[in-house]
Formats: structure tokens, sequence, C-alpha cells
């Protein structure tokens, strides 16, 4: 490949403009962080403060996580005026009762989809959605209904990993997350402030 080629090379800066000669602004965007590595939920609060700084009203909702895990982005999120809906009972592996789990999956898209069709929100930030279609506690294709038919001026963030194809398809942006190494591989414990 030429040096030229912006995509081929980390050795040379690029010398062209990647982006289309036409670019127009969106009404709004649907972002889809999903991988295997660390970073989908991070760069999405990321996006929750950018929002927060724009004067937007942002909300979130979490799948998995429940709101006894006292993480550090719930706290600040908090603190700054986000409506916050920690709707989890945690990971499958340390339930006690997955038929449970399920019905409080199906009842936190209900809670997001609420929100959806509020209009209320120019940013909604659904943290772990894609592990309630990939376990099939609730059908994908509503889902995918709601987020393009949601209102022209909210922007989505979903994270979670393995993202169906169908979200995908609909998504604006999506950003896979690779593993190159993590820190749990070494032995280490999830660390307050870096992890949660």
């Amino acid at each position: 490949m030429s040096n030229n080629d912006n995509t081929s090379s980390n050795e040379n800066p690029p010398e062209n403009d990647p982006r289309p000669k036409e670019l127009r602004t969106p009404k709004s965007l649907l972002l889809v962080h999903t991988g295997h590595g660390k970073g989908k939920s991070t760069s999405a609060f990321g996006v929750m403060i950018r929002g927060i700084a724009r004067d937007w009203k942002v909300g979130v909702v979490q799948f998995v996580k429940s709101g006894n895990w006292n993480v550090g982005e719930e706290k600040i999120g908090r603190q700054l005026g986000v409506d916050w809906f920690a709707l989890g009972e945690g990971f499958t592996w340390d339930s006690q009762n997955l038929e449970q789990d399920k019905k409080t999956g199906a009842a936190a898209w209900n809670k997001a989809d609420e929100l959806l069709k509020s209009g209320v929100y120019d940013l909604l930030i659904f943290d772990e959605l894609t592990y309630l279609l990939n376990w099939n506690w609730i059908e994908t294709q509503p889902v995918i209904d709601a987020l393009v038919t949601r209102p022209e001026h909210i922007n989505v963030v979903v994270t979670g990993r393995d993202a169906p194809q169908s979200l995908i398809d609909i998504a604006d942006t999506v950003t896979e997350m690779r593993n190159v190494k993590h820190a749990y591989e070494s032995g280490f414990k999830a660390k307050r402030g870096i992890d949660y």
C-alpha cells in the first residue's frame, strides 16, 4: 500500500482528508459500542459528559448493573443531573433466579422504551442492552423498531458485547472494542475508580 493511503500506515501522518466532500449535520445519531474489550460503557459515559456540557437532558438505563453497585459513573451522573435507572440484577452467573432476571430485564426495556418515546431527552444511554437481546430476554425487532422510530432529536448510545446485526445495520456509528490484554487475566479484581 502507498504512503498516501490514510488507513494503512502508522508511520506517516495522513495527507488527505478522509471525510466525504459533502458533510451534513444529523438531527441525532445512534451509536453502538460493542466487542469483547474493555471500554464500551466508559466510552458511552464520555458521551454523557459531552451531552451534559451542551446542556442536554440525559438519561441512562443500565440493564445488567444493579443500583446496589455504587459505580462512579452513576455517582457523578446523578450529581450532574442525569436521570439514572440501574435496573438490572447483576451478573447472570451470580443469579439465583434467571426467570426473575428475565422479567426484570423486560421491565427495564419497558422503562427505556418509555423514556425514548417521551421525547424529553437529548441523549439516552442504554448500557448493556445487547445482553438482553442476545439472551432472548426481550425480542429484538421491537427494540429495533423503537430505535428507528424514536423522536428525531434523541441521540442514543447502546452498549454491550455481540451487538446483533440488525442493531448494527440501523446504527450510525458502531465501535468494536477489542481485548488485547486485560488485568482480569492476571487475576486482578475490578478496581474502584478504574473499572467502576
